[in-house]
């Protein structure tokens, strides 16, 4: 749906779909594997990843892990929040430069008839910088299916990065803060959601009203008196500045699609 034109062959059609798709859900189940490894490193009782499939478009609701014993320390906490977010990443950010490697870069003014635009965020800058050679400001850049994978991959990342409840980036904001102070931090993100929503994006308000519904505070670990480690700051850092460049504020717009596989 997203990177296939409805005129052309059934073969390059299943061609994008599976530079798409395959890309996608190797980001999400190295996410989620992240979040296992780090569980069952802690000897936690956690599920293999499940993928939550979805009507098309969507295709998928991603992929989730259920962890069934509660997280014993701060350092635990941390490690299983940010590892996630971490490894997903890490998977993303190489299929990204790949896929806009061979992307089309058109002149900015060139009309691709109307098309659905996909935003930017500091780190997709500088790899279409570091891989293109111009900023996507600069020009009209078509996307590869590999390239649209893993935007959508970081996009899922960083909203799973909000400092808000018991979303990774929520375990990271209670290791790093404390409860009390990541619970302000929460407030405050979600004042911000949805400003962003009525100015910019109205799915911020539909995803502010999901996490409102899910909660706002962070449940406290077992053992609270034990303290966060440095190796646990150093990768709630990570995690933070991760999130704060790959945020979309605006991450779709446009009124229909265009090819976006060529």
């Amino acid at each position: 749906f997203y990177v296939n034109d409805p005129s052309g062959s059934l073969f390059s059609r299943w061609l994008n779909g599976y530079q798409f798709s395959l890309p996608l859900m190797t980001i999400l189940l190295v996410h989620e594997m992240g979040h296992f490894i780090a569980g069952r490193y802690y000897h936690l009782d956690v599920t293999l990843p499940y993928f939550i499939p979805a009507i098309p478009p969507l295709g998928t609701f991603g992929a989730i892990i259920k962890i069934k014993s509660p997280i014993p320390t701060l350092p635990a906490l941390v490690r299983v929040g940010a590892a996630g977010p971490l490894a997903g990443a890490a998977a993303a950010i190489p299929l990204l430069a790949v896929g806009l490697h061979y992307s089309q870069v058109l002149p900015l003014q060139t009309d691709t008839g109307p098309a659905m635009t996909f935003g930017s965020s500091l780190l997709f800058e500088a790899l279409s910088w570091l891989t293109l050679g111009v900023f996507s400001s600069q020009a009209t850049i078509i996307l590869h299916p590999m390239a649209l994978a893993a935007w959508f991959g970081l996009f899922v990342t960083s909203m799973n990065l909000l400092p808000i409840g018991q979303l990774d980036g929520g375990h990271v904001a209670c290791a790093l803060f404390g409860r009390s102070v990541g619970h302000v931090v929460a407030t405050i993100t979600l004042a911000a959601l949805m400003i962003l929503g009525l100015s910019l994006w109205p799915g911020w308000l539909f995803f502010g009203l999901l996490t409102l519904f899910l909660g706002t505070k962070h449940p406290p670990t077992l053992y609270e008196e034990v303290r966060l480690d440095s190796v646990g700051y150093v990768l709630g850092w990570l995690a933070v500045i991760l999130f704060v460049i790959s945020f979309t504020p605006v991450p779709i717009g446009g009124v229909a699609l265009s090819d976006l596989g060529n």
